[in-house]
């Protein structure tokens, strides 16, 4: 391969749920090279998994990673609490962070909203997974009318939410907010999140409250199955069940599923992000400084 093809070298940071997923989108990913998959926990069923699926991998965390490297691009789908320190130890390294976890460090980048600028940047946040569902709907909703408040309520299954997940809820809630608040320019913004037991699985489903007093149902309409049809790019499960307009009160209702890989279809929270962050880390591939 010529050295003006050569694909990226990538490596995933954490072998949860969403570490183990990442890693097998990236495998079959025609620009990405996936050279490592790292855990903590050298018996942990994730590093097992990754093992199986013909992933190199390592014990030890971040230290185990930069004495393997260094990579073009490293994916953290490891916790809030440890990203900084991981950023702080790949910095030097001249690597791109892709951060998974729900931290509100580095640039918030949601790709069909501004994923154009993540060319610009070593230090990309995918704020949640809820607000990769979210955040592209309610941008589209923002152009056309002045929200006032905005609730959004994520449910998901509880065996698609791994123990960092579970740990990280509160910054999870705080971090979506924050994007919201920002991709919208709504001050009031409430973020709730539901992990469900139920049998069989539910998918992921995020709903979402907008109050306004310039609500156009037509032009409403046609703004979020707009965004809708761009998120599909990446995320082919992600459809919008109703949009409802009364009295000053947009209700939207979006449900994601995985498809293709891994993982099952009530994954999709996985699903979203993980697809946003491969693709970011496509463009990336493609772009002319590459």
């Amino acid at each position: 391969m010529a050295a003006d093809e050569r694909r990226p070298s990538v490596a995933v940071l954490g072998a949860g749920l969403i570490g183990i997923d990442l890693a097998d989108k990236i495998r079959r990913s025609k620009s990405l090279d996936l050279r490592l998959v790292v855990g903590r926990n050298r018996e942990s069923l994730g590093l097992a998994r990754a093992a199986e699926m013909g992933c190199p991998t390592a014990s030890g965390g971040i230290a185990a990673l930069l004495e393997s490297g260094p990579f073009d691009v490293v994916f953290d789908a490891s916790n809030a609490d440890s990203h900084a320190d991981h950023w702080a130890a790949l910095r030097p390294t001249g690597t791109t962070l892709i951060d998974l976890t729900p931290t509100q460090l580095g640039t918030v980048i949601v790709p069909t909203v501004n994923g154009a600028q993540a060319g610009a940047y070593r230090h990309i946040n995918l704020v949640s997974c809820g607000g990769q569902a979210a955040i592209p709907v309610l941008h589209a909703v923002a152009r056309h009318c002045t929200p006032t408040y905005i609730e959004v309520v994520s449910t998901g299954a509880s065996a698609s939410a791994g123990r960092a997940t579970r740990l990280n809820l509160d910054q999870y809630i705080a971090t979506t907010q924050a994007a919201i608040r920002a991709f919208t320019g709504t001050h009031e913004v409430k973020v709730m999140v539901n992990l469900s037991p139920a049998r069989p699985a539910p998918p992921f489903r995020v709903f979402m409250t907008v109050l306004t007093s310039d609500l156009l149902p037509g032009q409403i309409d046609a703004a979020v199955a707009s965004a809708a049809e761009e998120v599909r790019a990446f995320a082919p499960g992600f459809a919008v069940n109703s949009v409802e307009v009364r009295d000053g009160r947009l209700s939207v209702a979006v449900e994601v599923t995985a498809t293709g890989g891994r993982m099952p279809r009530h994954a999709g929270n996985l699903d979203i992000i993980n697809g946003a962050a491969v693709l970011l880390a496509e463009q990336q591939a493609a772009a002319p400084s590459r």
